[in-house]
């Protein structure tokens, strides 16, 4: 399914016409014309090509699966290429946009329908007093969009890292850990994934107000430098997410450490009081005469030995901590 919009003079005048009469609007340098397409055919994208004179390496790119986030400038056109992400249950999902921008024409091409583009046209309902600055007002709302998500979710990412904390140092026995250590790294993933995904929109946001092509008028300058300055604090928020997921790592694995040093220091203790009455029963029972053999007493003063040496090696063990 393609969706398509008609800008003239900064008025919305058509929408929901064909792509094939694109390039009848274009033709008009008051004209602003949008159109989406989502996971299109190759047939589809050499008409559009052929239309809007797009350059053929710029086409193979949108052919091409797992481009990076990148700015290509051409004589007449920019070609983008970047990711939408939403918080979801385990790995993250990239959805890959193709952007074309010429003068007067913005094209997006959707990997997938995970992206709504319906949000892209509600933030530009909203903001129709800037329509009038044409191709660099679409283009904003997209990526202020996409940009915007990426902030959501980077907090999501942020209270599942508060809450490994909480679980980390929790009270509770410990019967979990494989599922903490599961989600950990999970998480590192998570991050290193976004993190990918997220650098490179510095280049390309700058590379957009840069231009040769002067898309961005100073009008929408300030604009794009807020979307900018989005882009660096979700990139220096995702960076020191994920050095701090590499400290609760660590952290987990030091703990893990320490409870086994606990544990093997209980053992030993029990195995050490019971080590000494087998050692002074296993005595009395040898066939050998002894004091008190075979006299109520010398039982009495064997069983009174076994029973003092287990208090004393409690005491013992119980004032240094190792039960």
């Amino acid at each position: 399914m393609s969706h398509t919009r008609l800008y003239r003079d900064g008025v919305l005048q058509a929408e929901g016409f064909p792509v094939a009469d694109v390039s009848d609007h274009i033709a008009d340098p008051a004209a602003t014309v949008w159109f989406d397409l989502c996971a299109p055919k190759p047939e589809e994208l050499t008409v559009i090509s052929e239309e809007l004179g797009l350059h053929e390496l710029a086409v193979e790119d949108v052919l091409s699966e797992h481009q990076r986030p990148k700015i290509d400038t051409y004589q007449t056109h920019l070609f983008l290429t970047v990711y939408h992400a939403r918080p979801r249950q385990g790995p993250l999902k990239m959805t890959e946009i193709s952007i074309f921008v010429t003068k007067n024409a913005l094209v997006t091409v959707r990997e997938n329908d995970d992206f709504d583009i319906g949000e892209v046209i509600e933030r530009w309902d909203q903001a129709k007093e800037r329509a009038a600055h044409g191709v660099a007002f679409l283009l904003h709302g997209l990526l202020d969009r996409i940009v915007d998500d990426h902030f959501t979710l980077v907090e999501h990412l942020d209270d599942e890292v508060e809450t490994l904390e909480d679980q980390l140092f929790s009270e509770k026995p410990t019967a979990d850990r494989h599922e903490l250590q599961r989600r950990i790294f999970e998480l590192r993933k998570n991050l290193v994934t976004l993190r990918r995904v997220i650098q490179p929109m510095r280049e390309v946001v700058s590379g957009v107000i840069r231009c040769d092509l002067r898309i961005v008028r100073p009008e929408m300058a300030p604009y794009y430098q807020d979307v900018y300055d989005h882009v660096l604090r979700v990139t220096e928020w995702t960076e020191s997410l994920r050095e701090l997921v590499g400290n609760i790592r660590e952290t987990h694995l030091t703990l893990q450490g320490y409870r086994l040093n606990d544990i093997m220091k209980r053992v030993t203790s029990w195995a050490a009081i019971i080590a000494v009455p087998t050692m002074i029963t296993g005595f009395y029972g040898q066939n050998v005469p002894y004091p008190g053999s075979e006299q109520p007493w010398g039982f009495w003063v064997s069983t009174i030995a076994v029973i003092s040496t287990c208090i004393l090696l409690y005491q013992v063990f119980k004032r240094r901590d190792w039960l």
